[in-house]
């Protein structure tokens, strides 16, 4: 099975569009087969200043085309995605190991967000009266304006969603965007980018620079006006403080370590086989990505029979269509943090269920889908993000002692909960401490919701992204007040003295009449 089905023709073509003085050029390599991919020209700290100047420019008569203009764009730009289907799938698919079906729910998430800010966005940030302490005689009104520039950084695991889950509903705004690409999947990120082009969305607004990862992220923060960073914890912490030191704005969508709740009145062989996915879909790679499960005594035993039996059933392999369940780890560093995870545990006295070892006979970077259990707090695996295809389970004796348990962690970005009962899951879904919490799925049904936000609490990051607050966050908002002159507002002594009796008057209207 080949590593690509990218031409070289293509692959030259779409690197033409880097914003790079091609100084520098690093080999990217194929996770299905190890080989060289292509050699990714780098960009220079220069080319990001050079990029942001175009793209400030670029933005100028962006804005002034308006709503209605963007609209038409973006909605080309969605027809294209769905059109070029599977050349991104090819991309995605070569870029990052994933399988057939878990980089088509990458298009299907780019043509929905797409869409969703071409149609949303002239409601969402239309100029609206807001409610003045005077009525009558002071009226207020709120709009937005765009930031300006919006500095993007994505990492590799989900190159065409995170890319347009930030990036669409910047230029939706009226932003101009710089993007820092992953090295590994840059050519899926200017793979869609062109249909944005082609789409009608001027080349220089859409730049997108790849290169150290320090050295160029850290020139995308100090360039822009506001950041959208995805990553780890850790380098996000770092982003996050940069930005802050300069007033800069900023959004992080940072690490997780994210449970499941399988209650004692679930189906079990239904609950396990959704569950399954919620683990193991592209490799575990995902922020969102399942990696703790607290199952009620109960049902413990046939849910876990169940789960390592649709594990071992899973079809893994390099495939370019839709044969195979799960894939290929993206990069040799996940590969080596896996086996260090199920190492430490095992050496810890935690039990391999299933899997557990790498497959060379594959590719080099394939690994089981592996299930342990006997996780202890001693063990690295217990609190600390796999990013890969392992998932612990624990049998826990009450719900008391699952959400304990779940909310037990520095991270809060995604949780699920599976029972019989979708009132029953509602409830402790309301005791999670998680951005989003799915109820009978794993991470899809919040994650495809692109009207609802979707974002982490403690650890797992900072503001939104999708729904109204994903564009938000791109906007700034102002507010223009102004006299009708029915009335002079007090200036001097004698005015307060005339006029305080009936702005206290007003104000105790105003609550007979409960209006706030």
């Amino acid at each position: 099975m080949p590593g690509t089905f990218l031409p070289r023709a293509v692959i030259d073509d779409l690197v033409g569009d880097l914003s790079s003085s091609r100084s520098t050029h690093v080999p990217i390599t194929a996770p299905f087969t190890g080989e060289k991919l292509h050699d990714l020209p780098y960009s220079t700290v220069e080319d990001v200043a050079a990029a942001a100047d175009r793209a400030r420019l670029a933005q100028l008569g962006w804005l002034a085309a308006g709503f209605a203009h963007r609209r038409r764009v973006l909605l080309r730009a969605h027809d294209l995605i769905l059109e070029r289907r599977e050349a991104l799938l090819d991309a995605a698919q070569t870029e990052t190991g994933k399988t057939r079906g878990q980089a088509f729910e990458e298009v299907f998430q780019s043509a929905s967000v797409t869409r969703y800010y071409a149609l949303s966005a002239r409601r969402i940030l239309k100029t609206r009266r807001r409610r003045s302490t005077i009525p009558l005689v002071v009226q207020t009104r709120v709009g937005y304006r765009p930031k300006g520039l919006v500095g993007v950084i994505t990492p590799w695991n989900f190159p065409l969603s995170l890319a347009a889950m930030d990036v669409v509903p910047a230029l939706a705004a009226g932003n101009a965007v710089l993007q820092k690409a992953d090295n590994q999947s840059a050519l899926t990120i200017l793979a869609v980018r062109r249909a944005f082009v082609d789409a009608g969305v001027p080349a220089d607004l859409w730049a997108i620079v790849t290169g150290d990862g320090a050295a160029i992220g850290n020139a995308v923060n100090d360039v822009s006006d506001y950041l959208s960073f995805t990553g780890s914890t850790a380098t996000g912490t770092q982003v996050g403080i940069r930005a802050a030191t300069a007033l800069r704005g900023a959004s992080l969508e940072l690490g997780g370590k994210n449970p499941m709740i399988v209650l004692d009145d679930v189906d079990p062989i239904k609950a396990a086989r959704s569950a399954v996915y919620a683990c193991f879909s592209s490799m575990g790679q995902m922020c969102v990505s399942i990696e703790r499960i607290y199952v009620q005594r109960p049902v413990a035993d046939a849910f876990t029979a169940e789960f390592v039996r649709q594990t071992k059933a899973l079809v893994q392999g390099a495939a370019f269509d839709y044969s195979t369940d799960v894939g290929s780890l993206t990069l040799p560093s996940q590969l080596e943090n896996t086996q260090a995870h199920v190492q430490d545990a095992v050496a810890k006295g935690a039990a391999v269920l299933t899997g557990g070892t790498a497959r060379p006979d594959l590719g080099p970077l394939f690994y089981e889908p592996t299930v342990l259990t006997g996780v202890t707090d001693a063990m690295v695996c217990f609190g600390n993000e796999t990013f890969g295809p392992v998932v612990a389970i624990t049998v826990v004796d009450s719900v008391e002692e699952a959400v304990l348990a779940t909310n037990d962690s520095e991270y809060g970005l995604n949780a699920a909960v599976f029972s019989g009962s979708r009132r029953r899951a509602r409830g402790v879904a309301s005791t999670i401490d998680a951005g989003s919490v799915n109820i009978n799925e794993g991470y899809r049904a919040t994650f495809s919701a692109v009207d609802a936000p979707m974002g982490g609490m403690k650890r797992s990051g900072l503001g939104r992204r999708n729904g109204p607050e994903g564009i938000l966050r791109f906007a700034e908002p102002r507010t223009i007040a102004e006299t009708t002159g029915l009335l002079t507002l007090p200036r001097v002594g004698s005015e307060f003295a005339r006029l305080g009796g009936p702005l206290l008057l007003l104000l105790r209207t105003l609550k007979a009449l409960r209006r706030r």
